[in-house]
């Protein structure tokens, strides 16, 4: 049987952990634990939920079932090119990509500089080097172990301990007040503010990227690619926990009311700490996250869309995704987050049911209404509801998802989903 030797299998763990870990995971949990107050630990509680274990469930529904495609097409033969494009459209060059660069530039180039400084010309050649790196990475998929797993991610969760350590000897006030948002549902609260890390979506295709590596490493029968999988989506899980359980702590205990974003936070608490070297850790920090999510995001879309249309090769897709993803990424990282909150609230709902549907069992998935009813339902009230966030009413149908449970705590597509699953279940499989 073939099997990957435990050191491999390590580095591989540390691989899919690092190509989730970007910007959004170093810049939302101590912002969680700022604003989260006093209801931190319920608030963190509901992040993990979205921001590791439908992640990790994720990766594991795509390996077992075949593939992304063969998931969204139990929907619908129309429905799964659409989702399947917008999916990589907001994880690759429309958002996810272009974030990385910019939250890195907020946290390598900014402090550093005078408040006079030509910041927009600074943006522009930092966007220009960071990019031209993680494309050199990018143009050898299949070596991301090498790079993410051995190299990159350890220096990485290294200066996270460091930061960490310092915040647990030093002492803080804590105790913050609990902003309105945590209030009434902090534990729903907090499992929305996962959806910013945009990972339960990347999961959905990041295990195409890492099959190649594992099969790079000699192990090609299809079962044992899946094993191998799901042994690294466990090793995935326990860093995230560390690491975010670390993160909200530095929030909770050192932040600073004034940040507008955890980028802001977490260089604040690493200059009170360690002064001007607290810079530089957290410049690091931030470069190398990015970094890897970058690389890991331009090989995941480059082998998609060359899947797509052949005749345009992988690396010419890279270079396009890195091109577009350079200019978008000098919109500046506030802009990025405002707009990325009713894309991700838009495909969330669907890609949370896709993936739990597919761990029932295969006689049960067979339903030809199941995916299609509470998928449907989970995303036409998905996209109801932010619509509705965004000022724009629709008639009959906003009134109707106001009034389903939990819509004030923003999980209104819930419960369509489940009736629609459960009318699909009624419907036997054709024989």
């Amino acid at each position: 049987m073939q099997k990957l030797s435990r050191k491999n299998q390590f580095f591989v763990g540390v691989t899919l952990f690092s190509m989730f870990f970007g910007a959004g995971n170093l810049i939302f949990p101590p912002y969680l634990g700022l604003t989260a107050g006093e209801a931190a630990v319920p608030a963190f509680l509901g992040f993990t939920v979205s921001a590791v274990g439908l992640p990790i469930l994720a990766v594991i529904a795509v390996a077992g079932s075949g593939g992304f495609r063969n998931i969204a097409g139990r929907v619908g033969k129309h429905f799964a090119p659409v989702f399947i494009l917008l999916t990589y459209l907001a994880i690759g060059p429309g958002l996810a990509i272009p974030r990385t660069a910019s939250t890195s530039f907020e946290m390598a180039v900014v402090p550093f500089v005078s408040a006079d400084a030509p910041l927009a010309l600074y943006q522009a050649l930092y966007t220009a080097v960071f990019f031209a790196a993680a494309l050199a990475l990018a143009l050898r998929p299949s070596q991301l172990v090498d790079w993410l797993g051995k190299r990159l991610a350890p220096a990485l969760l290294t200066l996270i301990a460091v930061l960490f350590v310092g915040c647990l000897f030093s002492g803080g006030e804590g105790g913050g007040q609990t902003a309105a948002a945590y209030q009434s549902a902090p534990l729903a609260q907090g499992f929305l503010d996962g959806y910013q890390t945009m990972d339960a979506i990347a999961g959905l295709i990041f295990g195409l990227v890492l099959a190649m590596n594992i099969r790079a490493k000699g192990v090609t029968e299809d079962g044992a690619v899946v094993r191998s999988i799901w042994r690294a989506s466990g090793l995935a899980a326990a860093l995230f926990l560390t690491v975010y359980g670390a993160l909200t702590f530095i929030g909770s205990i050192h932040g600073a009311p004034d940040a507008r974003n955890g980028a802001q936070l977490l260089s604040g608490v690493a200059r009170e700490l360690f002064g001007t070297a607290g810079g530089v850790i957290i410049a690091a920090i931030f470069v190398i996250a990015c970094l890897n999510t970058c690389i890991s995001l331009t090989c995941c879309c480059g082998e998609y869309f060359h899947s797509l249309f052949p005749r345009v090769s992988y690396t010419v897709w890279a270079c396009f995704f890195v091109a577009v993803s350079a200019v978008v990424s000098n919109a500046g990282l506030n802009l990025l987050l405002e707009i990325s909150v009713p894309i991700l609230n838009c495909l969330y709902p669907a890609a949370i049911v896709m993936i739990a549907l597919s761990f029932l069992p295969g006689r049960l998935q067979d339903r030809p209404l199941l995916f299609p009813l509470s998928v449907g339902l989970a995303a036409a009230f998905g996209v109801i509801h932010t619509l509705a966030g965004l000022g724009l009413r629709l008639p009959v149908l906003t009134a109707l998802a106001e009034a389903m449970p939990l819509y004030a705590a923003g999980v209104g597509w819930l419960v369509p989903a489940l009736l629609g699953a459960a009318a699909g279940l009624a419907v036997p499989a054709r024989k």
